[in-house]
């Protein structure tokens, strides 16, 4: 496990939560994870600079050569010399303009191949992360860093390989031109560049942590949206409209109020550049003119007088580049750490040094398995769970909202590590297998189904990609969802929008059950994956699973008895322990939690089942009279 720990995250609505600490990477540690990403396009990155320092050499020349010009001039240069210094400026001045365009164009393609390549990374890192490593993340905040901080971060790294390199260069080159211009004149250059200089890198010292506070607020808001978003039936079917509005609103407002701090720090940057020229120009004018006028030309000549106004020019315009890279290197920053931290995370759960690539049958076996999502959590979510499961036997799964009935599958595939104990799967510990070969025979139809924008066909094919149209369709059919697709204007082609919008919810249970039987797995496990059909396509579908994958063992978690009452054994869990293990008939005598259940989905068949049970003629039978 990653060590990096402690940092806070603001969520919404002003409470803090621990999160990721990207503050203890050192700069070394950022430079080198970003650069990794870097790779093909290193050529572009490594030439931008030499195109740049070829741009401002000229730039540099330039000024000096027309000082030459009008000095000649003032001498009473006839149209050969002028002719001369014409054509040296005109070829100095093509030269520059390709080495800036082409800077420009290996700028562009350094930057956006670094901005793909990096993307690439933070989504490759994202798919290796366990459960655990998402939920300290935290799924909105991760689509930011995939988005806005790797945007930050191109815009930097543009700015770094050719305007970082551009300002501080044609700084330097006007001060030394300056200085074999104007003599000691130039000082003033460096004086003014010197405290420019240390205001600028205030600034940008004050803000670094401001931006820290903003980037976990982005994520809070984003968390906010996604939730909203994907809860908006449940908000307008309460009418909450207006209240959500006010929530998102008063966000926004915290988040303008950071931005519009931090815009008023940076807001400094433009009166210390304005009072910065209007020194420099000030004494250049001032002391130059002074020099002209009281040597008669002999100690400064209106040529050089020229050339450093150029030249102070010059110097400033790159010193306001200077702050502006200063703005977005300093906002970017942050998000290289976001990004860092996503790509430095270790994985909670990751295949061993000698994994085995052969699962030998269907058993399942937890031994005193206690699990927590976390260390310093008040109780565990599974306590001592000694369970051991057949191959091909039938398992149910019932209990109460928070009996931990998810949790408990969800270690079979290995989506989470046991925090104690052992869970085997054919007999072998599932920490010794290969993570693609476990869950490859462990299909899991999750609570919350999924389906991607795709064709229906894409979608099961995620089953098995090679499977043939004929073992799609009965396992289409085994699932009940044959019937409603031929029913669809292009069939299997039918096209589901993201997330399955289009598609009822008992359907897309039942495309989802389709996919996993595609995958003829060893486990099969239902995680309440018939709650949204009706009972009679629920036994239709269990029917269909019992003569498709008869080898198969399934685990079928359910809020109905009725689902489960066909099982060879039926686990009752209450507060993340095994209350008890049995037949439906024996739980129905000994299990209170059990046949309470039943009793309240079966009221009025409870008092006949259990009179047959003990072998009692209904009081109703002999006297003629129905049974209420």
């Amino acid at each position: 496990m990653s060590a990096r720990r402690g940092q806070n995250d603001v969520r919404a609505d002003g409470t803090v939560v621990a999160g990721p600490d990207g503050a203890s990477l050192s700069y070394g540690q950022i430079f080198s994870t970003l650069g990794a990403s870097v790779r093909e396009f290193m050529r572009p990155t490594l030439l931008t600079p030499v195109l740049v320092v070829g741009e401002v050499a000229i730039e540099c020349v330039i000024p000096f050569i027309t000082a030459q010009l009008i000095d000649q001039l003032q001498a009473g240069a006839g149209m050969e010399v002028i002719a001369r210094y014409s054509l040296i400026l005109v070829a100095l001045a093509v030269i520059s303009l390709a080495c800036g365009a082409g800077a420009g164009v290996t700028c562009s393609i350094a930057a956006t191949g670094f901005a793909r390549n990096l993307r690439s990374d933070l989504f490759r890192a994202i798919q290796g992360f366990s459960f655990s490593n998402i939920d300290r993340f935290s799924t909105s905040s991760l689509v930011t860093r995939l988005t806005t901080d790797t945007n930050n971060v191109q815009l930097a790294y543009m700015m770094i390989i050719r305007t970082a390199i551009r300002a501080p260069m044609l700084i330097v080159f006007a001060i030394v031109m300056a200085f074999l211009t104007g003599g000691a004149m130039a000082i003033i250059y460096v004086i003014v560049s010197l405290l420019l200089g240390v205001g600028v890198f205030g600034v940008a010292l004050k803000v670094m942590p401001l931006f820290r506070r903003v980037f976990k607020k982005y994520d809070a808001l984003n968390d906010f949206v996604e939730e909203n978003v994907s809860g908006i039936r449940v908000v307008k079917s309460f009418v909450r409209e207006d209240y959500e509005c006010k929530r998102f609103r008063q966000t926004s407002l915290d988040l303008r109020h950071d931005f519009l701090h931090i815009e008023r720090i940076f807001a400094l940057n433009a009166p210390m550049m304005t009072l910065a020229i209007d020194v420099i120009y000030t004494f250049v004018i001032y002391f130059g003119s002074m020099a002209i006028v009281s040597s008669a030309g002999r100690a400064m000549q209106v040529g050089q007088m020229s050339a450093l106004i150029t030249y102070g020019f010059s110097m400033l315009i790159s010193l306001m580049m200077l702050s502006m890279i200063f703005v977005m290197v300093t906002m970017s920053e942050e998000s290289s750490r976001r990004i860092c931290e996503v790509l430095v995370e270790t994985p909670d759960i990751k295949n061993p040094d000698h994994p085995r690539y052969t699962v030998l049958d269907g058993s399942v076996d937890f031994d005193h398995v206690s699990f927590a999502y976390d260390r310093d959590a008040e109780r565990p979510a599974l306590d001592d769970i000694d369970l051991h499961i057949r191959s091909g036997e039938v398992i149910g799964i019932i209990g109460g909202t928070g009996s931990s009935k998810s949790t408990l599958i969800q270690l079979i595939s290995r989506l989470y590590d046991v925090s104690d104990g052992t869970v085997k799967v054919g007999g072998r510990d599932v920490r010794e297998y290969d993570l693609d070969t476990l869950r490859g025979e462990v299909a899991v139809v999750l609570q919350r189904n999924v389906l991607f924008s795709g064709t229906i066909r894409e979608n099961l094919l995620w089953g098995d990609p090679d499977a043939t149209d004929e073992e799609l369709i009965e396992a289409a059919r085994l699932a009940q969802a044959d019937e409603f697709v031929q029913r669809m204007p292009k069939k299997y082609d039918t096209y589901v929008e993201q997330g399955g919008t289009n598609v009822s919810g008992g359907q897309k249970q039942r495309l989802c059950i389709a996919r996993a039987l595609l995958r003829r797995p060893k486990v099969l496990v239902l995680d309440d994956s018939t709650s949204a059909v009706d009972t009679k396509t629920d036994k239709l579908i269990r029917q269909g699973l019992m003569t498709f994958v008869p080898q198969t063992t399934k685990i079928i978690i359910a809020q109905r008895t009725s689902s489960v009452e066909d099982a060879d054994r039926i686990v009752v869990m209450r507060d993340g322990r095994i209350d008890a293990i049995g037949t439906h008939e024996e739980l129905l005598r000994a299990n209170d939690i059990y046949r309470e259940t039943y009793t309240s989905q079966n009221k009025q068949s409870h008092d006949l089942k259990m009179g047959a049970m003990a072998g009692v003629e209904d009081p109703g039978q002999g006297q003629g009279g129905s049974h209420e």
